[in-house]
């Protein structure tokens, strides 16, 4: 699911009594979505409403917190952007703000963004612990563990996957499905909800042949799962949402929602080996949520996740102690060494009695961290962070250890870190010490004076787009990373005022320790009427629609454009000499057009643009009407640029 807070404290919306019965307007419709949490039926009609020379604040605060509360970080960065820009926007929407910079790895900017909120609250106490986690993720990043995370391809679709746990030779989870229709679809997401599936765990535990859990526990209304059990097998513990119509109602702008809590399912075999269901004892969904359960190695022990009221913030680690009767003792609270202020949810306990959970009240990268500790009960070492690649600058949780090797381990945790398969991700990750050690030594420099630049911010990626290391250049503009075997990696540097660069590495057929070294130079960005070519801007014959690998490009450029907020611009298209010359006008204009009007959706204000289309005005070669050309020659003519027209 694409917010992980509701796999704990789920918000059906819904309106109890409509004020009224006239036809809603626009903004009456997008406020009615997003006071229902209907935040992907909202997103598209605030993104009309703030379409305008002057937007209405509330409507461009509804519109960055949609985005935030489905997890598309990189558009609520860019429409937070634009909401702290008005001078009536409150000291909240910075904190906001660097929350979603946080989620995308800028942590230098979120401090930034931190102390501002600071300046305005005159309250460094609310945001202490995100300073911190901004100062520890950068060095985190620099200096990766050697745990190595692989993507569970074969399981992870476009939707969410997450919270894998091992039951006898399967691998269960929770995932929604395209199967909206039948299962039943959630407003917040627009998605299905969630049904327990199994997959095949398989060599070097990698999941494969995903089913859905064909029993009949799995056939319920609204959420089903997470799942665990003991280790038998016999005894599962489900996390269920509450379905009746009984719970707690509250009023946002003069309407009435419900809010529909979790609650906890015992399940053991009969003896025809049927599933037998009983409600956890402190079940008590009209006052509080309560799941998200696991047993201690010796099954004496669970542990399980509640917002019940007696904790130290939000969501809270609880415990009960079996009687010898089999019933679970009364819920205790984990103690201040685990709860903090914030929610602490997922625990699970390793064979050798360590505790893993995630929180977002202790210092870490952004979202959920997942943290480890050793005791038991309520008697706990202080809780660490597992710290870079373990947990990421997204939503991190679900963490199951399933095999301990010395200092390291194996298991599965889940993750919405960016450039998954989807929402949230099921990851396998193992500890390995290499035996050889192949690192990246690099030098960023401006590009117009070939003089080394500082303060560059690079960043490692392998697999596509998957962030491997992170780190800001050294004064000298020195840069290091190590790198795995036989991997391919781009490196992309980036500053404001400057064009990034970016280049590719392998470290494929070396089989003994090497340096491997890279130069990028950045070049200098601000020239009135200075002219970029955006590469890889591709269009379908006789089309203006913008293709995916377009789009991506353009993604970058948005960068750009949210890091240096006024700079102005005209984006024109370009043709090459075939068809006619009006023909070639009349498409390339609207091909410009296009690429404003996408710009537009991910945030960037249309008076900032011009678009400009020139036909084949402007050709860069030879090839002009009446002359015979190669396709790659005709190709360099069709291209989209951009021209500098104000900073």
């Amino acid at each position: 699911m694409n917010k992980i807070y509701f796999t704990f404290l789920i918000i059906i919306g819904f309106s109890l009594s409509l004020k009224g019965q006239e036809q809603p307007g626009l903004r009456d419709r997008a406020d009615r979505f997003y006071y229902e949490y209907h935040y992907a039926k909202a997103v598209p009609i605030y993104v009309t409403l703030v379409d305008r020379k002057k937007p209405n604040l509330n409507d461009l605060e509804r519109l960055a917190d949609s985005y935030r509360q489905m997890n598309d970080y990189e558009a609520a960065e860019i429409w937070y952007a634009r909401v702290i820009q008005d001078p009536e926007s409150n000291a909240e929407n910075w904190r906001h703000y660097a929350e979603v910079l946080k989620q995308n790895s800028r942590y230098g900017e979120a401090k930034q963004a931190l102390k501002h909120y600071v300046t305005l609250t005159g309250k460094p106490e609310l945001v202490a612990n995100e300073i911190a986690g901004c100062d520890s993720a950068l060095v985190w990043m620099a200096n990766p563990t050697l745990h190595k995370l692989r993507n569970e391809k074969n399981i992870n679709t476009a939707y969410s996957e997450f919270s894998a746990f091992p039951i006898k030779g399967k691998v269960h989870y929770v995932a929604e499905s395209e199967a909206s229709e039948s299962i039943g679809q959630y407003g917040w997401t627009g998605h299905s909800y969630l049904r327990i599936y199994t997959a095949d765990g398989g060599n070097e535990m990698i999941l494969s042949n995903p089913e859905i859990l064909s029993v009949k526990f799995n056939d319920k209304k609204f959420h089903v799962g997470p799942i665990s059990s003991n280790a038998a097998g016999t005894q599962l513990y489900i996390t269920r949402t509450y379905v009746g119509k009984d719970a707690a109602v509250h009023e946002v702008q003069k309407r009435n929602y419900r809010t529909q809590n979790l609650e906890l399912f015992v399940y053991e075999k009969d003896s025809q080996g049927e599933w037998k269901e009983t409600a956890f004892a402190y079940n008590n969904v009209k006052e509080y949520s309560l799941g998200h359960a696991s047993l201690s190695p010796d099954e004496t022990i669970l542990y399980y996740a509640s917002n019940m009221s007696g904790g130290k913030g939000g969501t809270d680690i609880w415990y009960s102690e079996k009687n010898v009767d089999g019933s679970w003792g009364e819920p205790k609270n984990a103690g201040p060494s685990i709860n903090t202020s914030g929610d602490e949810l997922f625990p699970s306990v390793a064979t050798n009695g360590r505790l893993f959970f995630s929180s977002n009240g202790l210092p870490g990268m952004g979202g959920l961290d997942i943290f480890s500790a050793e005791g038991a009960k309520s008697q706990w070492k202080k809780a660490k962070n597992l710290k870079y690649p373990i947990n990421s600058a997204g939503d991190d949780f679900a963490f199951v250890s399933s095999e301990l090797r010395g200092r390291g381990m194996s298991g599965y945790l889940s993750s919405n870190r960016s450039n998954g398969m989807g929402g949230d991700d099921i990851y396998s990750f193992h500890y390995e010490i290499p035996k050889n050690i192949r690192l990246l030594k690099g030098m960023t420099y401006n590009k117009n004076t070939k003089e080394a630049l500082p303060t560059a911010n690079v960043t490692l990626f392998a697999e596509g787009r998957k962030i491997v290391g992170k780190q800001s250049t050294q004064n000298d503009g020195v840069f290091f990373f190590e790198l795995d075997k036989e991997s391919d990696y781009k490196i992309v540097a980036q500053k404001a005022s400057y064009y990034s660069d970016s280049t590719l590495v392998s470290t494929k057929g070396i089989m003994t320790s090497d340096t491997l070294l890279v130069s990028l130079y950045l070049e200098p960005l601000f020239e009135i009427g200075k002219r970029l070519v955006l590469e890889n801007i591709h269009y379908d014959l006789d089309n203006h629609n913008i293709r995916k690998d377009g789009i991506e490009i353009l993604d970058e450029f948005v960068c750009i454009m949210r890091d240096n907020p006024t700079l102005k611009i005209e984006l024109s298209s370009h043709t090459d000499s075939r068809g006619s010359d009006e023909y070639n006008e009349t498409l390339s204009q609207r091909r410009a057009q296009a690429v404003v009007d996408y710009l537009v959706t991910r945030g960037i204000a249309r008076v900032r643009m011009v678009a400009q289309g020139y036909g084949e005005r402007r050709l860069l070669n030879r090839c002009s009407n009446g002359i015979a050309c190669s396709i790659a020659e005709h190709q360099a003519n069709r291209r989209t640029e951009v021209e500098v027209i104000e900073f």
